[in-house]
């Protein structure tokens, strides 16, 4: 795991490809199937290793560390990643494309350019993008299928969690200084303690409205602590350059 600070600051950051540095949902509950049908899992064979949201028909949205891997299997529609689901895709990934000023402080963002187009059915669809920033206060939610705990394993069907957005300000001070809160970040935390994602959900939404609002970038020591916000990438502030990419097709 990659810490942003010195190592006396104990930041549980996602910030690297490494085995152990994945994010993923606590606090949640079993979503309803195939009901976030825009939802991807990102694998290496078969070992679940980040989320990420399809954006068009062959385009998928997802954490810049989560690059790295040798060999992505991309999974659609999916609900249960053990069982067999007749609504699942398969594709491989043939161009990808990180922000081109990320660093592990900032623009975790990477767009990655299937082999071929979806499929598109009532179990994968693509998102749409929120343009504006969402209001503190707003109560969202979040998805994957990463660790439900500390130390967890990974469950075998999809989780989801409410989460409520939090102002700049107020995130910046719960941080404390130890992580600088940007303004292409947004902050949330679950209504309750110990609520949010964990290991394994990284590049996996932040919904409000049924629109992306974010992706999952970091958090604190403690999943969903919510001294420490989950933050994540602010969609809106990226619209234009996801369109660039779009566009090229």
């Amino acid at each position: 795991m990659t810490f942003l600070l010195c190592v006396c600051v104990a930041l549980y950051i996602v910030q690297s490809g490494a085995e152990e540095d994945r994010l993923g949902i606590v606090g949640g509950t079993e979503a309803k199937p195939h009901s976030r049908p825009y939802m991807v899992s990102l694998q290496e064979g078969k070992r679940h290793l980040c989320g990420g949201i399809l954006v068009s028909e062959d385009f998928v949205l997802t954490a810049a560390h989560c690059n790295g891997f040798r060999r992505y299997r991309i999974v659609l529609g999916a609900h249960s990643l053990h069982s067999p689901e007749s609504t699942q895709q398969v594709l491989g990934v043939s161009r990808f494309y990180p922000h081109p000023k990320y660093n592990k402080e900032n623009n975790d963002l990477m767009l990655l350019k299937l082999d071929r187009k979806v499929n598109l059915t009532s179990s994968v669809q693509a998102i749409p993008l929120l343009k504006r920033r969402p209001p503190s206060g707003k109560v969202c939610s979040t998805a994957g299928w990463g660790d439900v705990g500390d130390n967890s394993t990974l469950p075998d069907k999809l989780q989801e969690v409410n989460t409520t957005v939090l102002g700049q300000p107020d995130c910046a001070q719960r941080w404390r200084g130890g992580v600088r809160i940007t303004r292409s970040m947004v902050c949330a935390t679950g209504q309750r303690q110990f609520q949010g994602f964990c290991s394994g959900d990284s590049g996996g939404p932040l919904v409000c409205d049924g629109k992306a609002a974010g992706t999952v970038s970091f958090s604190g020591q403690r999943c969903g602590d919510n001294r420490t916000p989950d933050v994540y990438m602010l969609i809106p502030r990226y619209i234009k350059w996801i369109k660039s990419i779009l566009k090229r097709g």
